[in-house]
């Protein structure tokens, strides 16, 4: 039993429907409206960190979605206020995780919905649900806890596994960039750390897909500082059940870090990406 059966609070075996549903209608969504003109609704913490309508459109939909299928939850959304609930359950919404590459036509951009329960007594919420849909392949993540604590990850409904050991110096590592001028100089200054030591290193734009590509092999880790919970909620479930590990922790800047990497060689990729100066001392 988990901790959040023995409260009384539905498990993720049960939620996970309801995350498919709200994530692939907010996906059609997504992409129906990239085949039209997609402007800037509005800038964020600077003036590369863009809010297009679609991003407000798709969190729209999955909170009315969520209103009907679960009145009650909590939900705390990248576009919109947070909302007070009383069942102890939260969702945590991406409408568009890589708004940057859906502004610019390229297909890399995804929907992450996650669900977490609130068990008494415990710190913090945990994520028992999460989907992550890669919008313009159409390809579906899915991750939930069964109800003897084990994570069931799939990939279109097949199950999914981290690639196998590899030394440091052959693991491709995936990354990012944050929007703060300051923080990306030491990111890149980390980059050059870090490059010499691995395979090559890659930057997509989507922090949930980056995960999600952890999770099926095609990358042997990530980090990434200036990630907020919505970007990693769903997806990191999705890499712990096929065999990841996933810490969130503090950056070099100051914010917000994820390391993610195959359990049986995290340790030496985490060592070598704060040696590399990605993480705070």
């Amino acid at each position: 039993m988990t901790a959040a059966a023995d409260a009384g609070l539905p498990g993720g075996h049960e939620l996970i429907a309801t995350a498919l549903e709200v994530a692939r209608a907010a996906a059609a969504l997504v992409r129906d409206r990239a085949r039209g003109e997609v402007s800037v609704a509005s800038i964020k913490s600077s003036d590369t960190d863009v809010v297009t309508e679609v991003d407000r459109a798709a969190e729209e939909l999955i909170r009315g979605l969520l209103g009907r299928l679960r009145p009650g939850d909590a939900v705390h959304g990248e576009e919109g206020e947070d909302l007070a609930g009383s069942t102890g359950v939260r969702w945590v919404l991406d409408p568009i995780d890589g708004t940057v590459n859906f502004l610019y036509g390229i297909p890399q951009y995804a929907v992450s919905v996650a669900a977490q329960v609130l068990v008494p007594g415990a710190p913090e919420a945990g994520t028992v649900a999460g989907v992550v849909i890669d919008v313009a392949a159409g390809t579906e993540y899915a991750a939930f806890v069964r109800p003897d604590g084990e994570i069931s990850a799939t990939r279109d409904g097949r199950s999914l596994r981290v690639r196998g050991p590899a030394p440091l110096s052959q693991r491709l590592v995936a990354t990012g960039f944050s929007y703060d001028a300051g923080v990306r100089e030491l990111q890149a200054q980390a980059l050059v750390r870090l490059l010499p030591r691995v395979r090559d290193i890659r930057r997509f734009g989507s922090c949930a897909l980056d995960l999600c590509h952890v999770a099926e092999g095609r990358f042997d880790g990530y980090v990434e500082e200036g990630v907020n919970l919505w970007d990693h909620a769903a997806a990191a479930l999705v890499a712990r059940g096929a065999g990841a590990r996933v810490e969130v922790t503090r950056g070099a800047g100051g914010g917000e870090a994820v390391v993610c990497a195959p359990e049986h060689g995290f340790d030496e990729l985490r060592q070598a990406v704060a040696e590399a100066g990605y993480l705070a001392t």
